[in-house]
């Protein structure tokens, strides 16, 4: 592993870092026209190569050819400008990496552009009640009619859906085939007769999630993505996407240095929570499972730049990222004491805002797939290890 970089890649730094200097300015996020400002140095961003790199210009993207170091210098640079990345959310994080590799052309032309601008919002319709971490037991129908598909049924836990205009959702369209084989995946336009949206209402008091409701919606035949009963190969493209959203490892070094600060400056018995022998022996074994995530990453990232497959041990990225979540969580709530029993605001600023972290932690162990569900993937692809009995 060798954590330097080229001559050649230091140049590139040093041109982004220019770039960075010349386009954006911190304060513009609170500007007025902050949407336009930010809007404005994306654009900027993909024409000079930075933005969307594995998108074709033609899509909107800035069609850059592979490359990781030049990927993770970028990660690097834009943190610390503070500048804006790609548009956040299901959209540029999951659906477009899969129409890319499964979309038809007409799929493409339309969908990928104004997803990237940020002028589409996405929902992911996969789980249903009684179908969560058995994905393939799910039982929303669709049936062609004419040049339409005709869906039924529910989804639920599905973020964002009430400012959606669009989901990509999986739906058995062939009930005769096995579980696996009999699912498709399906893009519906939100904005019709048909489809009922709930938000749910989460224990912080946000209402992220939705359950939605699917009685008769449509959607063109030319909508479906990849080959009718095919779904579960497409899905799995778009879960790889979450799982790697999920399990990055720099987020939670940062994460780690603002527990520390935590613990330093919150005063328990008249003292910071630092100065307790037990919390800092928390710490120091916290420390040493992101060290670890973090260098496992730069060990994949340097197999990456050689051309080589990481190994069993990418496997192991989403699981261990919530893990370490859950740890860092378990001790905020030992450092915070009895304030940890409060309501959360979500506009705190102070230690309340940790809050949030901490009952996010739980959802995180299940997004893109649950721990125990990651445990077996671990174990049958990377280790090689038989399925468990009556498992299909």
């Amino acid at each position: 592993m060798d954590l330097t970089y080229t001559p050649a890649y230091e140049a590139y730094r040093a041109e982004l870092r220019a770039f960075l200097a010349a386009s954006w300015q911190r304060d513009w996020r609170r500007a007025p026209d902050a949407a336009a400002r930010i809007a404005g140095f994306r654009a900027a961003a993909v024409e000079q190569g930075y933005l969307y790199r594995s998108t074709p210009r033609a899509y909107g993207g800035s069609g850059q050819a592979p490359d990781v170091l030049k990927a993770q210098i970028i990660r690097e640079e834009f943190g610390l400008a503070r500048a804006p990345t790609e548009v956040p959310g299901n959209g540029v994080t999951m659906l477009v990496p899969t129409l890319l590799e499964w979309g038809s052309d007409e799929q493409k032309d339309r969908f990928i552009a104004p997803t990237l601008r940020g002028d589409y919002i996405w929902a992911q319709g996969y789980s249903e009640p009684g179908a969560g971490s058995d994905l393939a037991s799910l039982r929303a129908r669709a049936v062609l009619e004419g040049d339409e598909w005709v869906v039924t049924g529910q989804k639920i836990w599905t973020t964002l859906a009430h400012k959606a205009q669009y989901m990509f959702a999986l739906v058995r369209t062939e009930p005769d085939e096995p579980r696996h084989k009999g699912i498709s995946y399906l893009l519906l336009d939100m904005a019709q007769p048909g489809i009922t949206v709930r938000p749910l209402k989460q224990i912080n008091g946000d209402r992220e999630f939705c359950e939605v409701f699917l009685d008769g919606a449509r959607a063109p035949a030319s909508w479906l993505v990849g080959e009718a009963g095919n779904g579960w190969a497409v899905s799995r493209s778009t879960l790889k996407h979450e799982r790697n959203l999920v399990g990055g490892a720099s987020t939670l070094d940062e994460m780690f240095d603002k527990l520390v600060e935590l613990a330093r400056t919150t005063v328990r018995d008249g003292r910071p929570a630092l100065a307790d022998p037990v919390i800092r022996d928390r710490l120091a074994a916290i420390e040493g499972y992101v060290k670890a995530h973090l260098y496992s990453s730069y060990f994949q990232l340097t197999k990456e730049a050689q051309g080589e497959p990481p190994g069993p041990i990418g496997l192991m990225n989403k699981l261990n990222a919530t893990n370490i979540g859950q740890d860092i969580a378990r001790l905020v709530t030992e450092i915070l004491g009895p304030s940890a029993m409060a309501f959360p605001d979500r506009d705190a600023r102070g230690p309340e805002r940790w809050l949030n972290q901490v009952l996010g932690s739980l959802g995180l162990a299940i997004a893109g797939g649950a721990s125990n569900i990651q445990r077996n993937i671990i174990a049958e692809r990377g280790l090689g290890l038989p399925r468990d009995s009556g498992v299909s």
